[in-house]
């Protein structure tokens, strides 16, 4: 299905990728405890109107 040499580009391009995105977060990890101190708040109003909506539309029909 897929070549060799798709496989290899695919798996270190994956690698470097997850490298890259650890080295970034762990580069920014100070001010992600400044200024996303409270996106708990949000994620539960996000789970909250999924869930409504859901019961919504599960009552409804």
């Amino acid at each position: 299905m897929f070549s060799r040499g798709q496989l290899i580009f695919a798996a270190i391009f994956a690698i470097t990728f997850i490298i890259l995105m650890v080295w970034s977060y762990r580069k920014d990890i100070k001010l992600h405890k400044i200024y996303y101190t409270k996106v708990w708040i949000v994620a539960l109003g996000i789970f909250l109107a999924i869930t409504l909506f859901a019961t919504l539309t599960f009552w409804l029909h």
